[in-house]
């Protein structure tokens, strides 16, 4: 479906740090601007209503580690999929509330480690053919300067680690966040993903683990199939063979624990090279396992099911 456009110019991009109130009016005025009709207008309807009648309890060290997640993000047309909105609201919902958030996303690879602007700073749009309405959305979260300042920690002498300043969040990592905390008032950095090496990842994971102690959401985001050039575009309630057949050996091999089967996915999954005729939606995986207190223990699936065809499994590791 085809929305209109929003009318009033994005605002520039700000010289000087924006303050809490001034982050949270610039989003919440591009957010007035999307028609009452969207779905997505309905969402943020939906959500500060649920706000209003019990807000979201805050992370503290009572609750122990945050979770590990692992989601299939969607493209901006996530915006107009109620279903899959309220189960990804409702599982941010189900956690406590962070104290902030490192996501690596598939559409981010860059070798040496990188991470995104700790300021704010504007949004990827990394997408086209979509309506212009997207293009204005706003995600302004709180700087991530001690979130940034804790990740150099964890990285050893060796690992070079770059801020690039000038970069946003992409759409791998706003889109689904917009989603899940529509408020933008919890400190989002964004991390590269360096290598589609699986053991690489899981080491990268390891060395984040520390980070859901301290009330960080560790997230990869990616999507559990992706082969967009092979989906039947007239017919997008069909699911191909290839997504439904990786999907349920992903699911086997998870509910195993067999991280060795996982990382064999190549070569050794059903469904390939058509499920995944390029891997970054697959390898941020990895990051969530090896961020996980045990990767060979059974992460709970959250979310299951299909999207034009694609499996949008997404799951949480203790």
């Amino acid at each position: 479906m085809a929305y209109a456009a929003a009318t009033t110019k994005r605002p520039d991009t700000m010289e000087t740090p924006m303050t809490s109130t001034t982050r949270s009016s610039t989003t919440a005025a591009a957010d007035a601007r999307i028609p009452a009709e969207h779905p997505f207008a309905a969402h943020l309807r939906r959500t500060a209503a649920a706000e209003q009648a019990a807000p979201h309890r805050l992370w503290t060290p009572e609750h122990g580690p945050l979770p590990a997640l692992y989601l299939s993000h969607g493209a901006p047309m996530l915006f107009e999929m109620t279903d899959w909105m309220n189960q990804l609201h409702a599982w941010a919902r189900n956690l406590p509330k962070p104290k902030a958030i490192l996501i690596v996303s598939a559409h981010w690879e860059s070798a040496p480690l990188g991470i995104s602007s700790s300021r704010p700073t504007e949004l990827v749009y990394d997408f086209g053919g979509f309506d212009p309405m997207y293009y204005t959305m706003r995600y302004d979260t709180p700087a991530a300067t001690e979130l940034a300042h804790q990740v150099r920690g964890l990285m050893p002498d060796t690992e070079q680690l770059h801020e690039h300043a000038s970069r946003g969040l992409d759409h791998g990592a706003w889109v689904p966040l917009k989603i899940m905390y529509p408020d933008a008032d919890i400190p989002v950095l964004q991390l590269s993903m360096p290598t589609h090496d699986p053991e690489r990842l899981l080491d990268l994971g390891r060395r984040l683990r520390a980070l859901r102690e301290q009330g960080v959401l560790v997230i990869g985001s990616g999507y559990m199939t992706h082969g967009l050039p092979f989906l039947d575009w007239s017919n997008l309630d069909h699911v191909p063979g290839w997504s439904s057949d990786f999907d349920h050996w992903a699911a086997e091999a998870l509910g195993r624990g067999d991280v060795d089967e996982l990382a064999r996915f190549r070569t050794g999954a059903p469904g390939m090279p058509y499920a995944h005729p390029t891997v970054e939606h697959f390898t941020p995986l990895f990051v969530t396992l090896g961020a996980s207190s045990d990767p060979t223990a059974p992460p709970e699936t959250t979310i299951d099911g299909y999207a034009i065809g694609l499996a949008k499994r997404s799951l949480q590791a203790s």
